[in-house]
């Protein structure tokens, strides 16, 4: 369901869209220093070709000077006429010389201008480029998940939900600093810059169209303000969202979060834990990193085992999920499963490759 007014207030906010502030993933490209040595090879490379064909054929040049074309008068030639200077003084007056000219001397012409001109050419190329690249993904983007932070949370969850199989693709970085987006870039993800408690930064992140937002943010108010945000544009999607402190649990409840996690408390808990018996604490931290030893995974019940009791299953079941009931593993209610549950199972990890940090 939409809130009256909606679709109109993102078609405003993308009428006065600022495109450089949502970024693409870009490949690595070579650097200024090595581009400009490229292509002051190739100017030379063409020149020297000119000068090549001038030589060859230099009988059938005439200097106006002394009327003989030397070897010199070849390079100065070339030089004037790739550069579309003409001064007339050397001009080719026989048929042969008038041919070569109109067919390579004209095309090394304007490939010599096209490199000289290479770098502006280029700039327009990749603005439009760019602009296409984000129109394109602005119409395509459906049921993608935000991710609000792109600190430890947030890139913490972002490789728990790769691991699970979501693409790249499908995932929006929104963060206030630039450093932060270029390193979400590079890892492969859309980024946009801006302060998430703004209605239009999140617009830009297509939020209204989003079926998951992570919010990670640095402090909880900025998590409230993010959660209501984020609520008011789409009412449908799930929102995750975490806080320090556990006193701020409810308010973000309050404010349209599906669940909250607090880290302070979490890492509390995990302390304790592993104070009372340390090989529990290392496995409950196996659990909680994605990517190395275990990981707790959901996944749909297969026909297989429809029928059969949660101890049947080949994987370690904790609980099951039953429409909107969560049920453990040693509920009787759990028990046969059914083709429409969902099992909460303990797995063998799969390997996943960090992400980068955004530089300090």
């Amino acid at each position: 369901m939409k809130l009256p007014g909606q679709d109109a207030m993102a078609r405003r906010a993308e009428e006065h869209l600022d495109i450089s502030r949502v970024q693409m993933p870009r490949q690595v490209v070579e650097s200024p220093l090595r581009q400009v040595a490229k292509r002051l090879l190739m100017a030379l490379c063409v020149l020297a070709l000119t000068v090549f064909i001038v030589v060859v054929d230099r009988a059938g040049y005439h200097d106006n000077a002394d009327g003989d074309v030397d070897v010199l008068d070849a390079i100065y030639y070339a030089t004037v006429t790739l550069s579309t200077t003409g001064y007339g003084d050397i001009v080719p007056h026989s048929d042969s010389a008038r041919t070569v000219n109109v067919l390579l001397v004209t095309p090394l012409r304007v490939l010599f201008l096209i490199i000289l001109v290479g770098t502006t050419l280029e700039v327009l190329t990749e603005r439009t480029r760019d602009e296409w690249r984000l129109n394109r993904w602005r119409s395509t983007l459906r049921d993608h998940t935000v991710v609000v932070g792109f600190g430890t949370k947030g890139r913490s969850a972002v490789q728990t939900l790769i691991a699970t199989g979501l693409k790249k693709e499908r995932i929006v970085v929104v963060d206030p600093s630039d450093k932060v987006i270029e390193a979400a870039n590079s890892d492969g993800f859309v980024g946009v810059v801006g302060d998430a408690t703004r209605s239009d930064v999140l617009l830009r992140a297509e939020v209204q169209r989003a079926r998951q937002i992570v919010i990670a943010t640095q402090r909880d108010d900025t998590a409230v303000l993010v959660t209501l945000t984020a609520r008011q544009l789409n009412r449908g999607a799930k929102i995750v969202a975490t806080v320090r402190e556990e006193e701020n649990a409810p308010l973000l409840r309050q404010s349209g979060a599906d669940a909250v996690i607090t880290s302070a408390s979490a890492a509390g808990r995990l302390l304790g834990l592993s104070v009372l018996s340390p090989s529990a604490g290392t496995v409950m931290e196996d659990l909680i990193q994605s990517g190395s030893g275990l990981d707790l995974v959901e996944r749909p019940v297969i026909k297989a085992e429809v029928g059969k009791s949660v101890r049947e299953t080949d994987d370690l079941v904790v609980s099951v999920l039953r429409g909107h009931r969560l049920l453990g593993y040693d509920d009787p209610a759990a028990s046969p499963l059914q083709l429409t549950d969902r099992l909460i199972t303990i797995v063998r990890a799969k390997p996943v490759a960090p992400l980068s940090s955004p530089p300090e």
